[in-house]
């Protein structure tokens, strides 16, 4: 087995580049068969992995850097059965990680080496995949505003996320839209939020789809209705950070396999923090799209085990929500 390790060098403000000597150093020790491939502009992650997934060898490909270093090896690896995909979450946010316990059980280069695949689920949303979640809405506007804030001094991912957030409620708070589930009826809303989700943080650590899970063929959808000022919401937004809005009576909870969402206006769609203007997207499922390496410290079972438990106790919402 030979592994690369694509590594941008900008991501968490240098600390990705910082990190190769690390790698390097774990690999030796190792005795293993390994790349360095460090990125020096956009594309060039998804370009790369798809001239390995071409090579037609056994590789394990590591994106060293944020979510959005993660996001393009992920779309640079569908269709290839010949590579696994792991992550060195080295950026601001990484939000996928968070799914499955602390950033610092990622950073070990050795148990990464020793780590196992799962095959994991993702979204198509055009032509792009997405590994965490996609979204219309506000969040949405937040995120293509994000970018902006993170420029700042000393913003890290989740300052310019709530920085942008307050921003966009303040000026893009109303979305109307008309959402189909799994092809059924058009129906109409006046939306904050239409999240679809195979995991559950986004935006730097933000619990926006708190029951999603990565492997079971599924899609959360989440609509939050806007029916109260925006000022209450700003109040309430710990609680959505926390992931406590699916008992809110303006949010929509239901799972399935297809989203499309149209709109009157050119608005912003997020596809895992990549964001575009458009009139209508859909969001569909893809199972078992992808093999992804989760370390040997990470017992993804136990994981899996809390997860099935939670959607038990909380069935409750869904049911009600439907």
């Amino acid at each position: 087995m030979k592994y690369v390790f694509i590594v941008n060098p900008v991501a968490g403000k240098g600390k990705a580049g910082n990190f190769v000597s690390e790698i390097e150093a774990k690999c030796k020790e190792k005795n293993v068969e390994f790349e360095v491939y460090v990125t020096s502009g956009a594309g060039q992650a998804k370009a790369h992995t798809v001239s390995l997934g071409k090579s037609g060898e056994d590789i394990c490909v590591f994106a060293c850097g944020g979510d959005g270093t993660l996001f393009e090896v992920i779309n640079g690896a569908v269709g290839f059965g010949n590579l696994k995909v792991g992550t060195l979450p080295l950026g601001s946010g990484n939000d996928f990680v968070r799914n499955f316990g602390k950033k610092k059980d990622f950073l070990d280069v050795t148990t990464q080496l020793d780590g196992e695949s799962r095959r994991i689920d993702l979204i198509k949303c055009g032509e792009k995949y997405a590994i965490s979640q996609c979204s219309m809405g506000i969040d949405a506007e937040v995120c293509a505003k994000q970018t902006t804030f993170k420029k700042l001094p000393l913003m890290s991912g989740e300052m310019a996320y709530t920085a942008s957030l307050v921003y966009c409620f303040l000026t893009k708070s109303s979305n109307v839209f008309d959402i189909s589930i799994d092809d059924g009826e058009f129906e109409t809303y006046d939306v904050l939020f239409a999240l679809c989700g195979n995991a559950r943080y986004y935006g730097g650590g933000y619990k926006g789809i708190p029951l999603a899970v990565c492997d079971d063929g599924l899609l959360d959808f989440i609509i939050v209705r806007k029916d109260m000022p925006v000022i209450k919401f700003l109040k309430e937004m710990n609680n959505y950070k926390a992931g406590k809005h699916l008992d809110w009576d303006r949010t929509i909870f239901r799972r399935g396999k297809k989203m499309t969402v149209r709109s009157r206006k050119f608005s912003a769609v997020n596809v895992d923090g990549e964001c575009e203007f458009v009139k209508e997207r859909t969001f569909e499922i893809v199972p078992q799209a992808v093999d992804f390496i989760f370390p040997s410290g990470v017992n993804y079972d136990e994981i899996h085990k809390v997860w099935e438990e939670e959607n038990k106790s909380s069935a409750n919402l869904f049911t009600s929500a439907v």
